[in-house]
């Protein structure tokens, strides 16, 4: 039974990173003395919810979190320093302190290595987030003990809502652009002005006119998504904010 740690001090453990192709030690020390720090951790980098929900949200949020008094966020999984490190390119986590507990070290202090020898991946971390405050574990969500991969309350507006519930967040927006159109970098601008989250799409392979077409049924640029709902184009934009 996976226990809550609350009110403990975090494992004193050595992790083993690389950076710039030179080996670093980097302790527990070094990440949450005198700091306040979100750690949250998973079964495995380039898994599927660790890679499409867990992951993002808590670098997207990462500046409101920062708002709010958290020094850093921290991702570990029991994976080695270099799949680690190509997973926050691949995701291009910038906001996201990657650590690697290749032998499962920490996991296993915070009592959360679990066996998944069913799906070929001997021992890992059972999915859970938690608060630090100066190296005490202020806050632990750890997912229930069900069958599957539950994803229910270790998620960044959980954590957000125990730190600040009535922290603003901003909506997050997705452009459709093309390399070099003007409207494109307008509205690229007026959303970073309103300090809306916005991912840029731009076409080319494996994005097309015709996919552009499909979600927004025009095929000029730019055509922009905030929220869920469907904006338009830059004057549109102009419009929304307005």
């Amino acid at each position: 039974m996976l226990t809550d740690k609350t009110g403990n001090n975090i494992p004193s453990i050595t992790f083993k990173t690389q950076d710039k192709h030179q080996w670093l030690d980097v302790t527990t020390s070094d990440i949450f003395n005198n700091k306040t720090v979100i750690v949250f951790s998973l079964p495995g980098a380039y898994t599927p919810t660790c890679s499409s929900s867990h992951l993002p949200r808590f670098n997207e949020l990462a500046p409101i979190f920062k708002d709010n008094g958290v020094n850093e966020i921290v991702c570990v999984s029991v994976n080695d320093t270099f799949v680690m490190n190509e997973w926050k390119k691949d995701q291009e986590a910038e906001n996201i302190t990657m650590l690697p507990d290749g032998n499962g070290e920490f996991t296993d202090g915070m009592g959360m290595l679990v066996n998944k020898n069913n799906l070929g991946f001997g021992k890992r971390s059972w999915r859970y987030s938690m608060l630090v405050k100066n190296g005490v574990i202020d806050k632990m969500f750890i997912e229930p003990e069900v069958d599957g991969d539950p994803f229910e309350v270790s998620d960044a507006d959980t954590m957000l809502t125990y730190i600040n519930a009535d922290a603003i967040v901003p909506k997050s927006a997705t452009m459709f652009s093309r390399k070099g159109c003007p409207h494109c970098q307008k509205a690229l601008d007026l959303l970073n002005k309103q300090e809306v989250y916005v991912e840029v799409v731009e076409l080319g392979a494996g994005v097309t006119s015709r996919s552009l077409r499909a979600v927004s049924g025009k095929s000029s640029t730019p055509q922009i998504f905030i929220g869920g709902d469907y904006i338009g184009g830059a004057d549109e934009l102009e419009q929304y904010f307005k």
